[in-house]
């Protein structure tokens, strides 16, 4: 009886969120009509979509093109909104526009608030695990800018019990090879202080082994860490994973036979990052480069195979160990789980300023996709194909052949710990309607 009161509490919650999404769209609607009238509206709209068409349109011939013309394309991208908040101010109506455009934004917020799944949609199931006999835990002492020694990782795992391997003269170390001599020397657990990259190798022995891993969030970005819900403000947290802890069983995603625990991207990106020149000047390097790949005049030509799918030519392919969230333009935020045995693959095709807009309203759909799969192919006419793999630029034969393994990786996590922030989810107003007043999809 007191779940179906709780549950009908929550449905009550979100329906009213939704009617208050409803609410702040026709106020955010109705503003502009009321003050400004039909005919300052449609000028509003018009003044006010044109800008974001010529901006979106400058920056992409700014990133597409070189010498004088790029530069003029930056000045236009910069002025257009200046334009447009100088148009509106002498017509008297950026209050209106200013009022509008909050209210379309809490109309947004309380969409999402009504759409939000249960905290129970992203919750992996977890077992209770014993501690680790004889634990190994890898550290780099260079990752995320020394955090091993500024947290005194090592200090803090040894008196756990754990053996510490420092990653020292790593251009010269193979982490598997390490990963390996720990296993035969009878560890029990696996563990990465390190980057994405470092935590993908290891990952891969402790599953080859079956053996729990832990992550220590000790990485410049940790978003392996992230999607697990480990507190990446203080990775010494992490190690009470060893004393109290709790096992979650995670997807692990296979690239040509290697693991990876985050994505593998392709095209424009994994160019980039290739690039001798990136590590010493990102920003001229991607300058520099961005468009002969966005023309097709470097880099080979891709073709994608997405299950039953075929995308030809894309510009950049991205594939994830599970779906990211798809409340933004890409779809590239956090993943709710890491559990649902699928890969995500994101596609774009930019080829030219009217694509680049019609990425906006989401209607080019060669331009942008969005699938769920259990593999994705990426072929070429090259015998080799780059390759950004959880942060790392790599050459793989052609063509690469990417996998998902269902639960292969045993993960131990604090009991106590931060937990998953749900990504936020896409405004669907059919849904919303739906919410709002109790009607069911047919």
């Amino acid at each position: 009886m007191m779940v179906s009161d709780e549950s009908s509490a929550v449905a009550g919650s979100r329906r009213w969120w939704a009617r208050a999404a409803f609410a702040f769209a026709f106020l955010a609607a109705a503003t502009p009509l009321v003050f400004a009238g039909l005919l300052g509206t449609v000028g509003l709209l018009l003044v006010g979509v044109g800008g974001v068409v010529v901006t979106v349109a400058a920056l992409y011939w700014f990133i597409a093109s070189r010498g004088l013309l790029r530069w003029v394309s930056l000045t236009v991208a910069v002025l257009s909104p200046i334009v447009v908040l100088i148009l509106f101010t002498r017509a008297d109506l950026l209050v209106f526009v200013v009022a509008s455009v909050v209210l379309a934004f809490l109309s947004v917020l309380c969409a999402r608030a009504a759409l939000r799944g249960r905290p129970s949609d992203t919750t992996v199931r977890e077992v209770a695990a014993p501690p680790a006999r004889h634990p190994v835990l890898i550290m780099n002492p260079r990752s995320g800018g020394g955090k091993v020694a500024k947290f005194d990782l090592q200090r803090k795992a040894e008196e756990l019990g754990a053996e510490v391997v420092l990653l020292e003269g790593a251009g010269a170390v193979d982490v598997t090879d390490l990963a390996r001599q720990a296993v035969e020397r009878g560890a029990d657990l696996l563990g990465v202080a390190g980057g994405d990259g470092t935590q993908a190798l290891v990952a891969g022995i402790a599953a080859e082994n079956n053996l729990p891993f832990l992550v220590i969030s000790a990485g410049t970005r940790n978003h392996f860490a992230m999607d697990l819900g480990l507190d990446r403000t203080d990775p010494s947290r992490c190690l009470d994973a060893l004393v109290d802890g709790v096992e979650v069983a995670v997807d692990l995603g296979r690239i040509n036979g290697r693991p990876f625990v985050n994505n593998a991207s392709f095209g424009v990106y994994a160019e980039v990052v290739r690039s001798p020149a990136y590590r010493d000047d990102k920003a001229g390097t991607v300058l520099q480069m961005l468009p002969d790949l966005l023309a097709g005049q470097s880099g080979a030509p891709l073709v994608t195979r997405i299950g039953d799918v075929t995308v030809r030519n894309p510009q950049a392919v991205l594939v994830s160990n599970n779906p990211y969230g798809t409340s933004d333009l890409a779809g590239l935020n956090r993943r709710d789980r890491l559990d649902r045995g699928v890969l995500g693959a994101v596609t774009v095709s930019v080829a030219s300023a009217r694509q680049a807009i019609g990425l906006l309203r989401r209607a080019n759909v060669r331009g942008l996709t969005q699938h769920t799969t259990t593999e994705v192919i990426v072929d070429s006419d090259t015998p080799q194909t780059p390759v950004g793999v959880d942060g790392e630029s790599l050459l793989l034969p052609t063509p690469v052949r990417c996998t998902i393994e269902p639960g292969a990786l045993r993960v131990r996590v604090p009991r106590d710990r931060p937990g998953v922030r749900p990504a936020a989810p896409t405004v669907d107003w059919v849904r919303l309607r739906e919410l709002a007043w109790h009607r069911r999809p047919g």
